[in-house]
């Protein structure tokens, strides 16, 4: 008979709060059986009695008692979606992991990284969202008298200089210590960083990765200037050079003209999406009829931004790169666009399929026979390929813009992502209007 070993559990409680104000929300606990994690989460009854009370994650409902969260499979979170969205994902975890790589080597005692020091390896000032987690009577990874991490504008440089370090396998000590906290906020597999923008705003500083071979930071702020133009609310964004180094800085949406933080949900999480799971947007449409604050405007945005996309292929609308913003009374708003970047050289396919029936959108009519879904007419539809292609076919001319900053010649190396076939169905379906 094999004999059977107890493994202990190792608790740590923390403190989860909202808000520039600190309002108690409840308590995350983070528990480790062995190689085994999992969390619990469970809400303080002045939050459950709170006149604002909303839930936090759509799996936390607003009942008292334990949530246990389990992760669904190796590539999800142990923590529950709307706590998972804070926490760091490509680009920053590689920077928490050769920061704990170095100081191993120094000392060999330190134990492998959980899920919970990846959590708390984001600074509280630029954390996304409105969640913070608190613990010993502070917020979790603020620095030194309170201060916060995330540099001023003026810091780009000596930014871009440690994130090209960490790309180029040549980073030190001072380099990783330099990032942490301040390049560790945020999602996504390229180098970036917070920072306090020309007027003192939050934003994200987006850096050149030493694998383009097109200028990617200038061609995504493009892409937001023509959203913008089509319609679609996206995130505000500039360029900046750094002595010939373009940055894109695109301005935080989670923080309002107060800086107030605001509750933010990706559409995964809206979903409650595993990474395994293939949902789509018919889905999201759904969700955003049960929990949205403006339904119908949603939803026709989403078809919007579904056209946009096509047309500039933009491939990479995984759910984490659609978000909500909280709207109160227990509802959500669609979030500004972000993270959309015309790609060259690829095949015209999205990422998210349209629906579980017509898989993927490739064309501009699998998207025009599905619009009915998203609170549209094919009149109405047509009208919105004709208000998208016209802001589209100005690419070159605000590409060229000091904003965006791209030359003649950089704008034609993304010449294929703008003029292409379904471009061409496009204009053909708009001339017979």
């Amino acid at each position: 008979m094999a004999i059977r070993t107890k493994t202990s559990n190792q608790r740590t409680s923390l403190k989860l709060h909202l808000g520039a104000q600190g309002t108690l929300v409840g308590e995350l606990n983070f528990i480790q059986q062995g190689r085994r994690e999992f969390s619990q989460f469970h809400y303080a009854p002045s939050w459950l009695a709170d006149t604002n009370r909303f839930e936090i994650s759509p799996d936390l409902p607003l009942v008292d008692g334990f949530h246990n969260r389990k992760a669904p499979s190796d590539h999800d979170s142990v923590f529950h979606w709307a706590i998972a969205d804070t926490a760091p994902d490509a680009w920053a975890c590689r920077v928490i992991d050769r920061a704990r790589a170095k100081d191993r080597r120094t000392n060999p005692q330190l134990g492998p990284l959980t899920a919970l020091d990846y959590l708390c390896a984001v600074d509280d000032f630029s954390r996304i969202g409105a969640l913070r987690l608190h613990k010993g009577g502070n917020y979790v990874q603020t620095a030194e008298e309170g201060r916060r991490r995330t540099p001023s504008f003026v810091e780009l440089a000596p930014m871009y200089a440690a994130t090209r370090a960490v790309e180029t396998d040549m980073e030190t000590s001072e380099d990783l210590a330099y990032l942490m906290g301040r390049g560790t906020s945020l999602g996504g597999m390229r180098p970036k960083c917070t920072v306090l923008d020309e007027s003192g705003r939050l934003a994200i500083g987006k850096f050149p990765s030493v694998k383009d071979t097109i200028n990617v930071t200038r061609a995504e702020v493009l892409a937001l200037h023509l959203a913008k133009r089509a319609g679609i609310r996206a995130a505000n964004a500039h360029c900046v050079s750094l002595t010939g180094v373009p940055v894109a800085i695109i301005e935080r949406f989670d923080r309002d003209a107060a800086d107030r933080r605001i509750p933010y949900l990706s559409a995964a999480s809206l979903l409650q999406a595993a990474r395994e799971d293939e949902r789509s947007y018919t889905e999201l449409a759904d969700a955003i009829r049960e929990r949205g604050s403006s339904p119908v405007a949603d939803s026709q945005e989403l078809w919007r931004r579904l056209v946009f996309n096509l047309l500039i292929t933009n491939t990479d609308d995984h759910l984490h790169n659609t978000g909500f913003l909280y709207d109160g009374a227990g509802k959500w708003r669609l979030a500004p666009a972000f993270d959309v970047n015309p790609m060259t050289g690829k095949l015209r396919e999205s990422k998210t399929p349209l629906s579980e029936d017509t898989g993927p959108i490739d064309s501009i009519d699998v998207l025009l026979d599905g619009c009915r879904y998203f609170d549209l007419s094919r009149a109405e539809g047509l009208r919105v390929i004709a208000e998208v292609l016209d802001a589209i076919s100005h690419w070159r001319e605000v590409g060229q813009r000091p904003e965006v900053g791209l030359t003649p010649a950089e704008l034609a190396a993304f010449q294929d992502a703008f003029e292409h076939d379904q471009t061409q169905v496009a204009r053909g379906l708009v001339q017979a209007l």
